[in-house]
């Protein structure tokens, strides 16, 4: 594969004068295959620093390196980070108020950095302005990254980490976004119609082949299912979707199912691979096996869900008699929480699940 690096810009694909995209993708040297596109879409910051565009290229480079020549591949790395930066930065304003307390609090470099980029990215997108401004954010970019372009027959792996795979399945699955009111309905349409398996257009889209959640707290979605994979081989079905808008309409499991269902008819008896990858001491990442197939019924026919822990260092090593402490939470918790980003072993993974099923 040629690794050359080719930097989208709106300003090539449409007329106007528009702003530089932060979309990156690689391109395979052999437009006869059958590509694989990967992407990429990152979570909220944990350190004193913000996710940057390039988030994902340390991944790349170690994937590519792995798979070489054998695949056609296809990057996309889509880019939210900047969408609620000027919110959070009103609101830290506000505080700094001479009549606010804010100067005898404790921890201020910690709330003002890592508490709002984590917690206030979180409630930013839950909130319908600042959710549908990230919606309609990563729709534009996905214009720009050339996945429209994708022939029958590609495939799609998702690679998410943290509060992005929240985001990624929230647009994808969850049913607050069927409102056609919403400022961001047709861009999660446009989003959907992407994907196979899908409603709007479940016949079109690129279909998925791998999914690959990072520092994930998905699994704790799962608390908003009303009714779960063994009631309804109990017989009791599934939410209707005006029932699930009124009881959660951030619950994910019924339009994941129908995804799932779809698929599963062209896997021709094989099984979707979702691989989970945990740092021990990444506090934000939680096991989804066997939770998920709890979750949805059937599911252990369509899916192979491994929960994959991630190796730590000598220096980590060293804190395991603190494990369970509040200690190694301090020392480690927020770097625990970015390290799949630089991670040969995830990149090999997910290069291995790419390999075998193309």
């Amino acid at each position: 594969m040629n690794k050359y690096l080719i930097k989208s810009k709106i300003a090539e694909v449409y007329a106007g004068n528009l702003n530089e995209t932060n979309t990156n993708y690689y391109l395979g040297s052999d437009s006869s295959k059958v590509s694989e596109y990967i992407l990429f879409i990152h979570g909220v910051a944990t350190r004193f620093t913000r996710e940057q565009p390039n988030y994902a290229n340390k991944l790349i480079e170690e994937i590519t390196k792995v798979i070489g020549n054998s695949n056609n591949l296809k990057t996309i790395s889509l880019y939210w980070g900047d969408v609620d930066k000027k919110p959070e930065n009103q609101l830290l304003a506000k505080l700094e108020d001479n009549q606010s307390c804010w100067q005898q609090l404790w921890f201020k470099k910690l709330r003002a950095t890592t508490l709002l980029q984590f917690v206030g990215d979180a409630v930013a997108y839950i909130s319908r302005k600042i959710g549908s401004e990230v919606v309609e954010t990563l729709n534009q970019q996905m214009i720009e990254s050339g996945l429209d372009r994708a022939n029958a027959g590609e495939r799609l792996h998702l690679v998410t980490h943290s509060w992005g795979t929240v985001i990624l399945f929230d647009i994808l699955f969850a049913a607050r976004w069927t409102d056609e009111k919403i400022p961001g309905y047709e861009s999660a349409m446009a989003i959907r119609k992407r994907f196979y398996g899908i409603e709007p257009c479940p016949e079109e889209g690129i279909s998925l082949a791998s999914i690959h959640t990072m520092g994930s707290p998905i699994a704790l979605f799962s608390l908003l299912d009303a009714v779960q994979g063994e009631e309804q081989a109990k017989g009791e079905s599934e939410l209707t979707q005006n029932q699930a808008r009124q009881s959660a309409n951030l619950d994910i499991t019924p339009k994941l199912q129908y995804l799932l269902d779809n698929l599963s008819k062209n896997l021709n008896g094989n099984k979707l691979p979702w691989r989970n990858y945990i740092h021990p001491g990444d506090p934000v990442a939680w096991p989804l096996n066997p939770l998920i197939y709890s979750l949805i019924d059937g599911l252990t026919k369509i899916v192979d869900m491994q929960d994959v822990l991630t190796r730590i260092n000598f220096l980590e090593s060293l804190m395991l008699p603190f494990s369970q402490t509040p200690l190694a939470l301090m020392l480690d918790a927020d770097t625990a929480h970015s390290k799949y980003w630089n991670s040969t072993q995830v990149a090999r993974e997910i290069a291995k699940t790419i390999q075998q099923v193309s």
